[in-house]
């Protein structure tokens, strides 16, 4: 059994509504819970989730209901995101499988960590063209015509060195936006994102670039 079948296995055994747990070849665990359907969840240790292995994970598990890419630093790529949506396949990271368990159900849930950021510029209607690169990634293209390439940045506040790191590891962003709404970018991140020719912004400020076009 492999490392991240043992620790989802423990914590979600801990919630009151699970009645059983029990292991699905190595990688997948099927979750009974009380006066809901089971769960069937895929808990891949992948570093970053890519299309083929989503594919892969799907044809192996043909009933699965949730993707979940257990390790921190897991990162999924916008084909991969695409095809769970398209599946009705629910996604993200152990955070978001345990919501599954509480919830009762996997299917159409995504990353917690992303999805309420994400939805707000859905929601905005002031692009023509919206492309998931990553699921920290997009790049909206607004009525004007101007693309953007935006990162949603994690951490409570960003310092200097999460943006470079934001940066090497997904390459040129026009906008590094703060997600947490309760912290603040260092002016040292700030900084940062100027000298690599990215604005590191707050919703407020990015509601307006996006509805604007400026």
């Amino acid at each position: 059994m492999k490392w991240q079948i043992k620790f989802a296995w423990k914590n979600i055994s801990e919630i009151s509504k699970v009645e059983k747990v029990v292991p699905v070849g190595d990688e997948a665990l099927k979750i009974s819970i009380r006066e809901n359907a089971d769960i069937v969840a895929v808990i891949s240790d992948a570093v970053t989730i890519t299309a083929d292995l989503v594919v892969k994970y799907h044809s192996a598990f043909p009933n699965m209901d949730f993707l979940c890419g257990y390790r921190k630093e897991c990162v999924w790529e916008g084909q991969a995101i695409d095809y769970v949506e398209a599946h009705s396949i629910g996604w993200g990271n152990a955070g978001t499988l345990l919501d599954a368990v509480h919830k009762g159900s996997a299917n159409g849930l995504s990353h917690k960590q992303f999805s309420f950021s994400y939805r707000l510029v859905k929601q905005l209607r002031v692009y023509t063209n919206l492309v998931r690169e990553f699921d920290r990634v997009f790049t909206v293209t607004l009525k004007n015509g101007r693309a953007l390439r935006v990162g949603m940045i994690l951490e409570y506040e960003p310092t200097a060195d999460v943006i470079r790191s934001f940066y090497d590891r997904f390459g040129h962003i026009d906008v590094a936006w703060n997600i947490n709404p309760n912290s603040n970018p260092t002016a040292e991140a700030i900084e940062a994102g100027q000298s690599l020719g990215c604005a590191v912004m707050k919703w407020d400020e990015l509601r307006e670039v996006l509805r604007n076009g400026i």
